[in-house]
């Protein structure tokens, strides 16, 4: 069956992605261009040798050399017209890949050079994700982008960012995040913002368990109440050789707590060897909620056809699969569970009955 699996075919079939950066994204000519707008140095303007320079500089096995690249992508989203840009090229390039569902994050806070405002930033990338969506269906395509605002752990803007959040609720904005270099920066330190987002019915998740171990999953799951872990893939740690399952993994696991898994990512910050020791085959053998993400496209020169076929290369992994991760995203989404329901039921379990039968 593996053989059959052609990334071409992947490519057609529907995801769902529930763990994408903005400013990780972009496309290299668009950094070009905006960089000339406003007068900002690149180590390259050639657009493909930029492309290459973001995954070398991405691959240092370090994550806080890996935050570094996204100085020169951030520097080039600060005003509107840029913002709405990068925001309909996303949803536009997701599309295209076969995506049918995606939350994309971002840090407001992180855009305001040019006097924006919270606010402006936030509706200038609704206004992007609603203009790429509406050319993905001109052009036969379909995608639907929920918007996740992100507050940097190292800052302390979180309470401010959830507020926002909740604010935009009805526009776009489905859920919460904190991101950022983990070590030095427990999710507890943002512990008011979590609880405000909790009296508020709103989703969040939170970036635990990559740079940092299990202290951090423990954490943003029991002291912060994270509906999902960003990564999370340091689980792995309370997971005996012979299978067994530590307390924390198995609560992880029993109380069904999505993880948002990004294997090129992982091996690019250290927090695995490589595609073939991430242990995402292993959790998905022993049930774990496991998704596929992307992370940062553009500093892994990847995409969720990209990452799903590395899977299948390195775990033989077929179509049933494929449909369980996808599934699995979908199920974890932050959209209501009718508007979940029916993407699963009429768009991604018909497509891949097809595939199946």
């Amino acid at each position: 069956m593996v053989a059959t699996i052609r990334y071409e075919d992947i490519v057609k079939v529907p995801k769902a992605l529930l763990h994408d950066h903005l400013d990780g994204g972009l496309r290299p000519a668009t950094i070009v261009d905006l960089a000339a707008e406003v007068g900002h140095e690149l180590p390259t303007t050639d657009p493909e040798a930029l492309g290459r320079w973001f995954a070398d500089a991405a691959n240092s096995g370090s994550l806080e050399r890996y935050l570094e690249t996204f100085a020169h992508t951030v520097a080039v989203m600060q005003t509107p017209s840029a913002l709405r840009r990068v925001a309909r090229e996303c949803a536009l390039d997701l599309a295209a890949d076969g995506v049918v569902y995606a939350e994309v994050r971002f840090a407001p806070e992180q855009h305001l050079e040019q006097d924006l405002s919270l606010d402006e930033v936030v509706e200038a990338v609704l206004a992007g994700f609603a203009e790429g969506t509406a050319q993905a269906v001109e052009a036969g395509l379909t995608i639907r982008v929920g918007t996740l605002l992100t507050a940097m752990r190292h800052a302390a803007r979180s309470q401010e960012i959830a507020e926002l959040a909740v604010r935009h609720r009805d526009a776009g904005v489905v859920g919460f995040d904190i991101a950022g270099a983990e070590a030095g920066f427990p999710p507890t330190r943002h512990l008011d913002a979590f609880e405000y987002l909790q009296r508020e019915n709103f989703h969040f998740t939170i970036h635990a368990g990559e740079a940092f171990g299990l202290p951090s999953i423990w954490q943003a799951i029991q002291w912060c109440g994270a509906d999902r872990l960003g990564h999370g893939v340091r689980i792995v740690d309370d997971i005996a050789s012979d299978g067994s399952l530590g307390r924390l993994a198995a609560y992880v696991r029993d109380k069904r707590i999505p993880l948002e898994l990004c294997p090129s990512s992982n091996v690019q910050t250290g927090a695995v060897a490589s595609i073939a020791d991430h242990p995402i085959g292993l959790l998905r053998d022993l049930r774990f909620r496991a998704t596929v993400n992307t992370d940062n496209r553009l500093m892994s020169g990847t995409s969720m056809s990209r990452e799903m076929s590395l899977l299948v290369e390195t775990f033989g992994y077929g179509w049933k699969e494929l449909q369980w991760f996808t599934i699995n995203a979908m199920k974890s989404a932050f959209i209501p569970f009718d508007e979940r329901l029916r993407i699963i039921d009429e768009v991604i379990k018909p497509a891949y009955a097809k595939l199946l039968a």
